[in-house]
């Protein structure tokens, strides 16, 4: 899978858990707080990932994630 698909997974869940958010809003130099997420919308977002990735990331590399790019980096790193 590569880092465009990876991110098309992640603004998908982001817009589900936004819906407030376009989908032009969402970029990767953004992070998800930026965006508009409290800590349980980016939690979602990311479990949600995961789960359509079917991938688990251990939590102390998604702590390193700082805006969506680097988020996409960390997911391909398990797909």
């Amino acid at each position: 899978m590569t880092p465009d698909e990876i991110f098309a997974v992640v603004r998908r869940n982001l817009l589900d858990v936004l819906p407030e958010l376009t989908e032009s809003q969402i970029t990767l130099d953004h992070s998800m707080r930026e965006l508009g997420a409290n800590s349980i919308d980016r939690m979602d977002v990311v479990i949600a990932t995961q789960d359509d990735l079917g991938v688990r990331v251990p939590a102390e590399q998604l702590t390193r994630a700082n805006d969506l790019r680097s988020l996409v980096a960390v997911l391909s790193e398990h797909v």
